[in-house]
């Protein structure tokens, strides 16, 4: 028996109505009968074309708002009868159902309904319930039944029936169906994501993730693994909703880097001026504040030259020509900002290579999220690190209290700390990273690396003492010894900003008073596994 099942009749149901039209007209003209309800219907006649009432073959007008109006026999017979099997054929006969053999539908804007944030009553409002039955029907019944959900498969379909005389091909018609469930199965993870807070329900019994497909990728972290990029339709500003203005596509790790980038640039709000973050393995290698964009970034890239080779950059205002020009110095992977002027791009221009984004505004650095990680046989789910500090949260615990300079420092410091790999160890100078030590086993190693890497700068930069000479330093969590806060001293720091909470603080804090080091506590930590 052949697997091309002809389309004769087909039922269209759409809130999306871009290309309704059109294919429309192209169903008719390769002799389809339409079926339609609402507005769908309306929108058809209006173009000219004869469309059937779903309420004509129900017998029953729409009702209750629209909520009822496909949930019938006359409806669901059509879309679930298997044509090879008699007494489904019967009691289409007997009931006169006739067959549906093409589904078009797609669902209210749930969605973009919550991310415009509706309230509650009109967030339910757009749950669509008539919509899903008949795509999960129709999807089911794939057999003899296509059902298209999204509107790019729009020209497929009529290419797929233009190839086999005005019938469907069961690969396709599978393709469909697998798509189907897909947009069926995402449609309800919002809706159940969205209804766990709505309710207050921090740990619902069943978590589901939705994403949908972004880009195929030529490969994952390496050669040998297969990988594409998902968006989760937040439409939060950075690397998945950014504007790609040239370069070939991105890599996995140009990805993974680049989110890392863009969100800790965000910490950096545009109106308290230039700032600069520069990436390598989702790790910062530097890190500053200017006078100008392009000051950022040569003080971002003094603190680890070596690192930001082939590095990611992000900044966080309007990218300029000055600031691009200084840029191309070096081969940079991907450059990322809330905008860019002409001349910059212009500049650009002349790097085929590297990657250029532009995300209309920084993210949110407080905005509520949720963070998963893999496991295997499972998945931990935490909320987003949103945490944050004020001044007036710090505790002075040595006798010497941190100048002005120190604390604007200490601050700066406890921002980058925070989108470090742990254990995190960062020393500050004067709005500026001058070394980073980040993902050691031990505390005091990133503390001697962070400060072996300044030494090694100051001898690229031709200066006489490393930049940790007069330095801040914040570590990510406590001391857990007083070794690594002697290191710092040792390297040059003056003052240091940690969490706290060690069984040794006393041990720590009088370390810190024999060196003459000013300390504060932030009652808060940041680990990054």
């Amino acid at each position: 028996m052949t697997d091309l099942r002809p389309i004769r009749r087909a039922l269209l149901s759409v809130s999306d109505k871009s290309g309704l039209v059109d294919l429309g007209k192209a169903l008719v003209e390769r002799g389809v009968e339409l079926l339609s309800t609402g507005g769908t219907a309306q929108t058809l006649r209006d173009a000219g074309l004869d469309v059937l009432d779903v309420s004509e073959v129900t017998g029953f007008p729409e009702m209750m708002d629209g909520r009822v109006k496909t949930l019938h026999p006359m409806v669901h017979g059509g879309l679930l009868a298997l044509r090879d099997n008699p007494a489904h054929v019967a009691a289409m006969e007997e009931h006169v159902i006739n067959p549906i053999d093409l589904l078009v539908v797609n669902l209210y804007p749930f969605e973009a309904t919550v991310a415009a944030g509706a309230d509650y009553d009109t967030c339910i409002e757009n749950i669509d319930i008539g919509g899903p039955a008949m795509i999960r029907a129709a999807a089911k019944n794939h057999k003899f039944v296509s059902v298209v959900v999204d509107t790019e498969d729009y020209d497929a379909l009529l290419a797929d029936m233009d190839a086999n005389g005005g019938a469907a091909s069961d690969e396709f018609r599978r393709r469909l169906a697998q798509t189907a469930y897909a947009r069926t199965g995402a449609y309800d993870a919002a809706v159940s994501s969205w209804m766990a807070g709505a309710v207050g329900v921090e740990t619902p019994r069943r978590r589901v993730i939705k994403g949908e497909l972004a880009q195929t990728l030529r490969y994952g972290e390496n050669p040998h693994q297969k990988a594409a990029f998902y968006t989760d339709g937040s439409n939060r500003p950075g690397v998945a909703s950014a504007a790609q203005h040239q370069g070939k596509e991105l890599s996995y790790n140009n990805i993974n880097d680049t989110d890392a980038a863009f969100e800790l640039v965000s910490e950096f709000a545009p109106e308290t001026g230039p700032a600069c973050a520069i990436i390598k393995h989702a790790n910062p290698c530097g890190v500053a504040r200017g006078e100008t964009l392009k000051q950022a970034y040569q003080r971002a890239f003094d603190c680890d030259r070596t690192s930001a080779f082939g590095g990611i950059i992000a900044l966080n205002q309007t990218l300029d020509a000055a600031t691009a020009e200084e840029i191309t110095n070096i081969f940079t992977e991907v450059v990322i900002a809330p905008d860019a002027d002409d001349a910059a791009k212009e500049v650009f221009a002349a790097k085929k290579n590297l990657r250029l984004l532009t995300t209309g505004g920084l993210a949110d650095p407080r905005a509520a999220a949720l963070a998963y990680k893999q496991v295997s046989g499972g998945l931990l789910v935490q909320d987003k690190d949103t945490g944050h500090i004020t001044r007036d949260d710090l505790k002075v615990v040595t006798r010497r209290a941190p100048s002005e300079q120190e604390l604007n420092d200490l601050m700066f410091a406890w921002i980058v700390a925070k989108h470090v790999k742990s254990n995190a160890i960062i020393y500050v100078k004067d709005g500026a990273t001058v070394g980073v030590g980040a993902g050691q086993m031990s505390r005091v190693d990133s503390t001697r690396i962070a400060a072996r890497k300044a030494q090694d700068m100051a001898d690229v930069l031709g200066i006489d003492a490393p930049l940790t000479q007069g330095s801040v330093v914040a570590s990510d969590a406590f001391f857990p010894f007083a070794d690594g806060l002697i290191t710092a001293a040792e390297a040059g720091a003056t003052a240091l900003i940690q969490p706290g909470g060690s069984m040794r603080d006393d041990e720590v804090i009088a370390a810190a008073d024999e060196a003459g080091l000013a300390m504060v506590f932030t009652g808060m930590r940041h680990f990054r596994h």
